[in-house]
């Protein structure tokens, strides 16, 4: 079986591995702290009100049982096609293709939200300009800097990710000292009793915001896919699993909790990002400008991020006779130009749907982009039981074992199972699974196309084999 794996990852060679640890970590990090946080935890708040905490920690350990187990998978077998590549082996390539093209839609979809947003920030500045000039102008950058090797990509993600973080600590801070340091009550744990209590959404709100905490964890799992162009991606991947789950609930848990402890939820839900709402509530001189432009750096980093992994996505598939064979070329300076400018359309599909109706044009974005988010999870989660019973059977040695990863994975399945039923009950999600399954439907078809293909196109050249053999026993 190992032989199968060393043939995925000897046909994905050719990207050129300069990213550092602490790259990796940022980008990591970076991937999971964009619109998702600063936009659409508005919507989580909506479902549920104070108790989208609790969301947040449910959809939390979920990222965190994804994060263990690509973890024990990635420093085992560290490769561009990344978890595509892992189901195709442990699996079988039905699963390989479908993860790959399932992933590839999902964060191409995102990419679309994170640039409608943008949209929408710059409204604050400029609300006479419209918002789909500055979501072409940002996203013709972006390319361009993704048109560079892997070095450029990885030390622009690598400031981006660090302004956001020093942002939000700053913000953290901030919001700490007028929460339990204003000795007026202006601000406090009363405002989680307010505007309908704590659970002003019941469970089933609670649940719903689940899946916007989903997404908002959605790109953590990009870690596994840019190991293969690491330096060292054994100790890059222990590194970034290990920083990244503190992070991401330092980030998320926290900052909402003093959110919602400064700003009332209707005073939240009637703003924009609630980032620049609290700066807003407070009345800190141009505050809400400093912390829109944090939020717009934090949605261009998740582009930034997005449009890397896709473009990696699509030269796997490409490798591995899944895709065009142009989409597998790379440049001199190592970069698939043309995954990437095919994975650019994410781009193009957000500007024409902004421009139709920019009221709902990012949680359409969302809904469209959360089937292949959630879909992959699962998929992931499946895959890793797969790698651990396979390891099991053959007895090799974990290069990194997690405790509990097996009863994580099986866990993480079942309630991305139940996410993915869920989202029909919803009306601002009930076009995932409207889009998903015809989608995967013609997905699962396209495999069995393209593997009738390729093995017509096999089939010449083993009977030439057999024939050469053939001539020469006579």
């Amino acid at each position: 079986m190992s032989s199968s794996m060393d043939r995925i990852q000897q046909r994905e060679s050719g990207l050129s591995r300069q990213l550092t640890s602490r790259q990796l970590s940022m980008i990591a990090l970076g991937g999971a702290i964009g619109t998702g946080l600063f936009l659409g935890s508005k919507f989580a708040i909506s479902f549920a009100g104070p108790s989208v905490l609790i969301s947040y920690a449910i959809g939390g350990l979920i990222a965190v049982m994804l994060m263990g187990a690509l973890a024990e998978m990635t420093v085992a077998r560290p490769t561009t096609g990344s978890f595509g590549a892992f189901a195709e082996h442990y699996i079988n390539p039905l699963a390989g293709f479908m993860i790959k093209y399932l992933y590839w839609s999902c964060i191409v979809l995102a990419v679309g939200t994170e640039v409608t947003a943008i949209g929408d920030y710059m409204q604050m500045w400029f609300p006479g300009v419209p918002p789909w000039i500055w979501v072409i102008g940002f996203s013709a950058v972006l390319i361009g800097v993704n048109m560079f090797n892997v070095k450029a990509f990885g030390t622009l993600e690598y400031w981006f990710s660090a302004l956001k973080v020093f942002a939000i600590v700053a913000f953290i801070i901030i919001a700490a000292f007028l929460v339990f340091g204003n000795k007026d009550g202006d601000y406090g744990f009363q405002n989680y009793s307010a505007d309908g209590g704590f659970f002003m959404g019941g469970a089933s709100g609670v649940w719903f915001a689940v899946i916007v905490a989903i997404f908002s964890y959605l790109s953590i799992e990009m870690i596994a896919v840019a190991a293969g162009e690491a330096k060292e991606p054994e100790i890059a991947v222990k590194k970034a699993f290990k920083v990244t789950i503190f992070r991401l609930f330092l980030f998320y848990i926290l900052t909402l909790g003093l959110i919602l402890a400064i700003a009332p939820v209707n005073a939240i839900l009637d703003g924009g990002s609630p980032f620049v709402t609290v700066m807003q509530v407070v009345g800190i001189p141009y505050a809400d400008s400093i912390l829109n432009f944090v939020v717009i750096v934090a949605a261009l980093s998740a582009m930034n991020s997005q449009l890397y992994v896709s473009t990696r996505m699509m030269f796997s598939l490409s490798r591995a006779g899944q895709a065009p064979k142009a989409l597998g070329k790379v440049k001199k300076n190592g970069a698939p130009v043309n995954a990437l400018l095919l994975s650019a359309g994410g781009v193009a599909v957000a500007t024409l749907v902004y421009i139709s109706n920019p009221e709902t044009g990012f949680t359409l974005m969302m809904a469209l982009s959360m089937f292949g988010a959630m879909a992959t999870w699962m998929l992931i989660f499946i895959t890793h039981l797969f790698f651990r019973k396979e390891t099991a059977r053959t007895g090799e040695p974990l290069k990194y074992k997690l405790p509990f990863t097996k009863i994580g994975s099986l866990l993480g399945a079942v309630l991305m199972a139940a996410l993915l039923i869920t989202t029909l009950f919803t009306e601002d999600f009930r076009m995932t699974l409207i889009f998903g399954i015809p989608f995967a439907i013609v997905v699962a078809i396209l495999y069995r196309v393209t593997k009738k293909n390729h093995d017509l196109a096999a089939s010449p050249a083993e009977d030439n084999l057999k024939q050469q053999a053939s001539n020469a026993s006579v």
